[in-house]
C-alpha cells in the first residue's frame, strides 16, 4: 500500500492511494468472512456459499465497499500523520480503479486548517476610551433607585396622562368578531410604555375612571399571530383605576431607607465610586475587544465554508439551550417571530465568519508565540471549575483527557490574549460616560 499527497489547494488537501490487488484481495476475503451469513445461495447452508458463489450471484463488487471501509481508515490515518495535515472535515472518497488482478486506486479529498497570515500583532497601538463620571450619571442612578421605591397613588379625579398606571378591561375584534388572546380584565398598563400595539395607548390618554371607549387599531403586517396581522381592530377599553407613581424625595431620610448610610452626600459618593469602578472594566474589556479585533482586521485567512457551518450550529445550540431554559423551544421562538431556522443562520453567519477567523489567527499566534501551560495551571482551572458543582470532588474525578486538553487549550488562547493586550500601545481618550440601555 501507498500513497501520494497530490495537492493542496484552497484548504483541499487531495491524496492518491494504491492497495496492490493482493492486499486488496485479502480485504475481501475479510469482508466476506465477516458477512458471509448474511446471504443465502440456495444448494448451500446459509452462510456456507463460497466467495466465488456469492460473487457470482450478486457480483464482483458485492464486498467491494466493506473492503474498503476496511483498508481506508489505516491508510487514510499514515498518510494524515506523514503528511501534517489537519483535517477539518470527514474525507470524500473517489474510486479510480478497482476489481480484477488490478491493483485499487483511489483518490480521497479532504477539507483541511487553512493557513493564517497574521499581520502585526505586537505593540499595535489601539484607542482606549476613559470614562468620567459626571454630576449628571449620579443623578440618573439616583432617578432609578427612586423609581424602584415609588409608591402607586390614586388619580382617580383626573383624566389619565402619559406615564400613568391604568387598571383596564378589554376586548378586541376584527370585523366584528372576537379574537383569541385579545381579551383581559384588570389589566395594568403603564401608558407610553409601548407594551400594547402602537397607538393603542396614546387614545387612552384623556379618559377617566369607569369611562368605556372604542379604541381603533391596526396590526402590523409582520404582526407573530399571521390570522390578525396587517389587520385593523377595534378594542371595547373600560378605565377602572387610576394611578401614578409618586417618587420619595432624595434627601438624606431615603439614602437611610435605601442604603446603609446616613446621608444622601455619603450615597452618592458610594455610587460614584461603584460607576468608576464599572467604568474601569469596561475600558479594559473594550480595550482589550479592540486590540483583538484590530489583529484579526490586520490578518487573511480563506475560511473553509465546513468550519462556518459548525460555528453556527454551536450557536444555534447555545440560543436552543437559553430559549430552553427561559421554557421556550427554537421552533416556537421561530414560530413567534415569524422566522425560519434558514433566518436565523444568514442573520448569525456574519458573527460566525468573525469568531472563526478569531479563533484561527489567536492559535496561529499562540503556535509562534509558542505559548505553554503547565499541568499545575491546567489543574488550578480544573479546581476552579469544580467549585461550580455541587460535588467538586465527584467532578474532578471524572475529568477525562480530552477535557484536560479543552482546558489547555483555553488557557493558551487566554494566555495569548493577555499577552497582545499588555504588549500593545494605547492611545488613551476621555470622553462621558454613555448610559447603556
Amino acid at each position: 500500500m501507498g500513497f501520494e499527497l497530490k495537492k493542496v489547494e484552497k484548504n483541499v488537501a487531495t491524496f492518491e492511494f494504491n492497495v496492490t490487488s493482493d492486499e486488496f484481495k485479502d480485504a475481501v476475503q475479510k469482508a466476506y468472512k465477516k458477512n458471509a451469513s448474511k446471504f443465502n445461495i440456495p444448494g448451500f447452508r446459509k452462510g456456507k456459499a463460497p466467495l466465488k458463489i456469492i460473487e457470482r450471484y450478486y457480483g464482483e463488487g458485492v464486498f467491494y465497499d466493506d473492503a474498503i471501509d476496511t483498508i481506508f481508515p489505516n491508510i487514510y490515518k499514515e498518510a494524515v500523520e506523514e503528511t501534517k495535515i489537519e483535517p477539518i472535515d470527514q474525507p470524500t472518497i473517489d474510486i479510480k480503479q478497482i476489481g480484477g488482478d488490478t491493483d485499487l486506486i483511489l483518490n480521497a479529498e479532504v477539507t483541511v486548517k487553512p493557513e493564517v497570515a497574521v499581520g502585526d500583532y505586537k505593540g499595535i497601538e489601539v484607542e482606549k476610551i476613559e470614562y468620567n463620571v459626571t454630576d449628571e450619571d449620579i443623578d440618573n442612578e439616583l432617578g432609578k433607585m427612586r423609581e424602584r421605591n415609588a409608591r402607586l397613588v390614586s388619580a382617580d379625579d383626573r383624566p389619565i396622562q402619559d406615564g400613568d398606571n391604568a387598571v383596564i378591561d378589554f376586548e378586541g375584534s376584527i370585523d366584528g368578531v372576537p379574537f383569541d388572546g385579545g381579551k383581559a380584565e384588570n389589566y395594568d398598563l403603564v401608558i407610553g410604555s409601548h407594551s400594547f400595539i402602537d397607538g393603542f395607548e396614546e387614545q387612552l390618554i384623556g379618559k377617566r375612571q369607569n369611562e368605556t371607549a372604542d379604541i381603533n387599531v391596526r396590526f402590523p403586517d409582520d404582526y407573530s399571530s399571521k390570522e390578525i396581522a396587517g389587520k385593523d381592530a377595534i378594542f371595547k377599553v373600560t378605565v377602572k383605576e387610576i394611578k401614578y407613581k409618586e417618587l420619595p424625595e432624595a434627601d438624606d431620610e431615603f439614602a437611610k431607607d435605601v442604603s446603609e448610610f446616613d446621608t444622601l452626600e455619603e450615597l452618592k459618593e458610594d455610587i460614584r465610586k461603584r460607576l468608576d469602578e464599572e467604568d474601569k472594566k469596561k475600558t479594559e474589556n473594550e480595550f482589550s475587544d479592540k486590540v483583538i479585533q484590530t489583529i484579526v482586521d490586520n490578518s487573511t485567512v480563506e475560511i473553509p465554508d465546513v468550519m462556518v457551518e459548525r460555528e453556527l450550529d454551536s450557536m444555534e445550540r447555545d440560543v436552543d439551550m437559553n430559549l430552553r431554559y427561559q421554557g421556550i423551544t427554537l421552533d416556537k421562538y421561530f414560530e413567534l417571530t415569524s422566522t425560519s431556522k434558514d433566518d436565523f443562520r444568514n442573520n448569525m453567519r456574519k458573527d460566525a465568519v468573525k469568531n472563526v477567523k478569531t479563533s484561527l489567527v489567536l492559535e496561529k499566534i499562540s503556535q509562534l508565540e509558542s505559548t505553554a501551560v503547565t499541568d499545575e495551571e491546567i489543574d488550578a482551572e480544573i479546581d476552579d471549575v469544580s467549585k461550580g458543582y455541587q460535588d467538586p470532588e465527584k467532578f474532578k474525578k471524572s475529568v477525562t483527557e480530552d477535557y484536560r486538553g479543552y482546558i489547555k487549550d483555553n488557557l493558551v488562547i487566554r494566555k495569548t490574549i493577555d499577552m497582545l493586550v499588555d504588549s500593545a500601545k494605547p492611545v488613551e481618550k476621555t470622553m462621558e460616560r454613555v448610559e447603556e440601555k
